[in-house]
């Protein structure tokens, strides 16, 4: 892995910038004016979005990642990584010379994303809807940016038979347990989803009630709301520096005092194939499921499911 490491770009550098793009442009210039054409340089960035241009085979003209495309770990290894989504330099991107790049919406700063437009960069960007729907919308957006709409047309069909399998089994569920999910520990405190989250459209695909659905983001919740919420899960993701096991989690007071803290249900899983909402997310829905439902039938038959493989990435 090579990381691309600059500082912000400041106006005062826009000239130097200048200068970049018209060599670009000069030496590329079928490839910044043809905006019709396959793309051939992509920069990649968002998580799902470089795990879907893996999937529809188009690996090979991806030129540089962000720090959020952990998925398949050979892309971490093999391409050059420009930094955190939210906080990318243009310059950065621009020294790998693409001709397009994509980045899943939130990206930022804009002032970054400007500089690049302003470089003859083309920009796409791809919509992150955490929801069923949204993935596919996800899917043929980025086989419309890279000439792939065949190749996306066949992955969105199987991700919406994979949905289909889940939806199917969810549909059995006629008591819907609560579900708390823990982004992490602030001040002791723990930080909770809300609705809009992705960590609530997964809560919502699993059947599950999001009991953070009073507030929308991320917020902390008092020890009270906690108890009043009687959660019968807990929810986090297993991460390097959270420690996410129930001996941990529970020696929270308010978490202990739950429904979810006497049984001690806590369920964990890989954060970016949990939340990443890309082609894997219906084997995450499957998976919650099947902690939430242990005992249900239609649940149950989803481990055996011809059109739900293993899990892989959890």
């Amino acid at each position: 892995m090579t990381d691309i490491i600059a500082p912000p770009l400041s106006r005062r550098s826009l000239l130097r910038v200048t200068g970049l793009s018209a060599l670009f442009i000069a030496l590329r210039p079928m490839a910044l004016l043809a905006q019709d054409a396959s793309p051939q340089r992509i920069v990649a960035v968002g998580g799902a979005v470089t795990e879907t241009l893996y999937a529809l085979g188009a690996e090979g003209r991806i030129v540089g990642i962000d720090t959020t495309s952990l998925y398949p770990p050979s892309a971490l290894k093999d391409k050059p990584n420009v930094g955190y989504m939210r906080q990318l330099s243009a310059e950065g991107v621009l020294s790998l010379s693409p001709d397009s790049v994509l980045v899943s919406a939130g990206s930022g700063p804009p002032a970054a994303l400007k500089l690049l437009e302003e470089a003859g960069v083309r920009l796409v960007t791809i919509p992150d809807t955490p929801t069923a729907a949204g993935i596919i919308e996800k899917i043929h957006a980025i086989g419309r940016a890279t000439g792939n709409e065949a190749a996306a047309a066949r992955l969105a069909s199987d991700v919406e038979t994979r949905f289909a399998a889940v939806a199917k089994a969810r549909e059995t569920v006629t008591k819907p347990v609560k579900a708390l999910f823990v982004l992490a520990m602030q001040n002791g405190r723990p930080l909770i989803a809300g609705t809009g989250t992705a960590a609530d459209g997964m809560i919502a695909l699993a059947g599950a009630t999001n009991v953070g659905a009073g507030f929308s983001g991320y917020k902390a919740m008092t020890d009270e709301a906690i108890i009043t919420a009687a959660p019968d899960v807990v929810v986090m993701m297993a991460r390097e520096g959270l420690h996410a096991d129930p001996d941990t989690v529970f020696a929270n007071a308010a978490l202990s005092a739950t429904p979810a803290g006497a049984a001690r249900r806590l369920v964990t899983a890989d954060g970016h194939w949990l939340l990443g909402f890309g082609p894997r997310t219906p084997e995450a829905v499957a998976y919650l499921m099947q902690a939430f439902y242990p005992d249900l039938p239609a649940v149950k038959a989803l481990s055996a499911s011809e059109h739900l493989p293993a899990a892989a990435g959890r």
